[in-house]
């Protein structure tokens, strides 16, 4: 029976040392919170950090952590030393990688060192999962500490199930792309099977990124990443939403509201709990308020803030900078705006436990939510859960994922203070009747897809892509069948050999001179075409000169231009029907408009085609006016008996019924062939595949659907199979 080994940075249990003695207390944040309900009623282990670093502790205390955090909770401690947390957690991570994908690029270190003891540490994760993990787990990594560590695991694991979630944003490409490790980042999360965002506006910036920097395409989601394909999606974190609703009723919390309530009597209250972080935009938030307050004159003694602060790596410069700024607001919004008997803000740093905060949610009449940039905020759909008599009123930042999903609550622009105070008035002047039909709304939405669907759908989607790897694995060429193949080629005295060019036997180039063959290319086809029990033919969509040039000189049939230009061993070229183009001119001009409004793009004009490139584009541009393209010369070229193909990057017009696998028949209709092999990567090699018949060996280069019974993962397996024939 297969486990889940849980994966972060921290365990859902905390370690203190206070005066000499160990102290067990549970963690407190998004992560150890929602998930942990989830991963007691799952056959899971728990992988992390414990919270003391190990040159602090004595061997015998290490042996007793890790016994009782075994033994008692089903988590597994990994040990760092004070250097290793202050140089992975508090630099890499939380100076280098949390301001860079907040936006806030003014606060990130680009610090070599800090990036090799963020690698080191990934690298002891890896270990530890190692020491774990049998080859039926599924592995779940979570959060920015550990993006390297999928990548890690397979190498050590190839067929292992991994989920990758990250619980932050993903930042756009400009922003990424500032990163010096931005390709080692991508390459180790194209380590996992699937990767998971809270939102698609982060699933977008991912594969924008993923495209830029490595050529990875996508469809719906689907990356094929060197030789496998990864699942990339979105799944919004939710809430364990019993325990938060439930929780009001219980008589303690009952007593705790009644105790606020009677303190701060008919006065409103605004609740603002947060972690002291300069994404979460508490700054920002209080000087919203006190501009409320100066332009609402009739609300003051009518209404309170209490201001929740947790402290939040207090060891970071940021963060200490930014509590002496809140302090010192506070202090003047109170000083200024304050009475005898009334405080405008009430403010406490210090984390509220599970039994505080419930009484907190319940007696806020308004939840003011205004992170500058938020993964998710989880806090936002803890209020709406705690709200069981339906009253209160949620004001929500834009930036914060949470806002796609409670699009119910009064959305704000954080950093539009005028936006905030009128949000605020709103609030208190919202009827009850309309408070509790948006909250109910939300509620039910948060009932529904809560921290256990959460977490089943994200277990679902990762057995799904296993399951579709598997099936692509099947058609993989394995060491077995092409031993079959090679034995079937060797026993056979009449062999065809159809191969495609780009994508197939050298990767895709634009330029001419960088698509040449190499002598070693060379040299292969050329000892294929002389075995006199051979007919090798090139099926390419380039131009005859270029093939010509190229292999003019050896016994190879040539087909052009996707099917345009066919040549027979040393013979003349001849067009497979005689062709017009006539109608070049036309269609040339209309290319060219979008070439212009294209950066990147440009035209490439063959004897009976032409063709717009747009693979030097910005990608999503491209995309775009590729689509708009192909919609435009449909209609176009209705009546000219034109075809409109699409391809890896290019749009091409061509004659009608013209393609690869029209102009192949002329080879493959021959009668007497006991051995024939078609080997392409794209569309157009389709056309081949299905004009064989169920005996001919077709392989499709690349993984993704196709009419090819098998599948090669790149050019260099290429290559080695054309060498295998040859018995080198």
């Amino acid at each position: 029976m297969h486990k889940l080994i849980i994966v972060s940075n921290r365990l859902p249990i905390t370690i203190e040392k206070r005066k000499g003695s160990l102290h067990y207390r549970r963690s407190v944040g998004g992560l150890a919170t929602g998930l942990g309900s989830f991963y007691k009623s799952y056959n899971s282990s728990w992988i992390g950090w414990c919270g003391v670093p190990w040159d602090k502790i004595e061997e015998k205390e290490k042996k007793e952590i890790e016994t009782k955090l075994i033994n008692d909770f089903g988590c597994f401690p990994v040990f760092l030393s004070k250097n290793d947390v202050e140089m992975y957690y508090y630099g890499f991570c939380n100076r280098t990688i949390w301001p860079l994908f907040h936006y806030f690029t003014q606060y990130t270190d680009y610090d070599r060192d800090l990036w090799k003891h963020y690698q080191r540490v990934n690298k002891l994760f890896c270990d530890a999962v190692m020491e774990l993990a049998e080859p039926d787990d599924v592995i779940w990594i979570h959060d920015y500490h550990l993006m390297l560590l999928p990548k890690l695991i397979r190498e050590n694991l190839p067929d292992a199930k991994i989920g990758f979630f990250l619980h932050i944003p993903f930042p756009s490409f400009e922003i990424f792309r500032l990163l010096p490790w931005r390709k080692e980042m991508l390459d180790g999360l194209f380590g996992a099977d699937l990767i998971g965002f809270h939102t698609y506006g982060y699933v977008r910036h991912f594969l924008d990124s993923a495209h830029r920097l490595w050529g990875y395409e996508h469809t719906h989601g689907q990356v094929t990443a060197g030789n496998r394909v990864v699942k990339v999606d979105a799944f919004p974190m939710g809430i364990d939403y019993e325990r938060y609703s439930s929780a009001v009723h219980e008589s303690a919390v009952q007593k705790e509201i009644n105790r606020i309530r009677k303190k701060l009597g008919d006065r409103k209250i605004i609740l603002s709990i947060d972690r002291l972080d300069y994404t979460k935009g508490v700054l920002q938030r209080l000087e919203a308020f006190e501009f409320f307050l100066e332009k609402n004159p009739e609300y003051k003694e009518k209404v309170i803030l209490i201001l929740v602060a947790a402290p939040s790596r207090a060891r970071v410069e940021h963060y200490y900078s930014l509590k002496r700024q809140i302090d010192e607001l506070v202090g003047k919004i109170n000083g200024i705006h304050g009475t005898i008997d009334w405080q405008p803000v009430w403010y406490q740093y210090f984390s509220l436990p599970f039994r505080k905060l419930i009484p907190m949610y319940n007696a806020a009449d308004v939840a003011l939510v205004t992170p500058l940039r938020d993964g998710m905020n989880l806090i936002a759909k803890e209020f709406i859960a705690t709200k069981t008599e339906g009253k209160g009123v949620l004001i929500l930042s834009e930036m914060a994922g949470a806002a796609e999903e409670l699009g119910e609550a009064i959305i704000v622009n954080p950093n539009n203070k005028d936006e905030i105070a009128e949000a605020l008035k709103e609030a208190f002047e919202m009827s009850a009747e309309e408070q509790i039909e948006r909250n109910k709304i939300m509620q039910d939405r948060l009932q529904r897809y809560n921290v256990v669907r959460w977490a089943n759908d994200f277990m679902e989607s990762l057995s799904h892509i296993k399951k579709l790897q598997q099936e692509l694995c099947a058609r993989r060429l394995t060491p077995e069948m092409k031993r079959k193949l090679i034995g079937d080629y060797l026993n056979h005295n009449r062999r065809l050999i159809l191969l495609d060019y780009d994508g197939t036997l050298v990767p895709f180039a634009e330029k001419p001179e960088r698509a040449k063959p190499d002598n070693e290319l060379l040299n292969i086809l050329k000892a294929l075409a002389n075995d006199t029990k051979n007919e090798v033919v090139i099926a390419s969509g380039r131009d005859k000169e270029a093939l010509h040039k190229w292999f003019g000189d050896l016994n190879l049939g040539l087909i052009a231009e996707h099917g345009v230009w066919v040549k027979e061993n040393r013979k003349v070229w001849k067009m497979i029907e005689p062709l017009r183009n006539d109608w070049k001119k036309e269609i040339r001009q209309f290319l060219e408009s979008y070439a212009d409004r294209t950066p990147g793009s440009f035209i490439e004009e063959k004897g009976f085609s032409i063709v717009w490139h747009y693979r030097k584009a910005d990608p999503e541009l491209g995309l775009i006016r590729a689509r708009e393209l192909i919609d435009d010369l449909v209609n176009l070229t209705a009546n000219l008996n034109l075809q409109v193909l699409e391809g890896n990057k290019v749009v091409e017009v061509k004659n009608a019924g013209i393609n690869k696998g029209r102009a192949a028949l002329q080879w493959i209709a021959k009668e007497g062939w006991d051995f024939i092999m078609a080997i392409g990567d794209d569309l157009t090699d389709e056309d081949i595949f299905e004009m064989l018949s169920d005996t001919a060996y077709s392989i499709k280069v690349g993984l993704g659907p196709s009419k090819a019974s098998f599948n090669l993962d790149s050019t260099v397996d290429v290559k080695l199979l054309l060498k295998e024939l040859l018995g080198e």
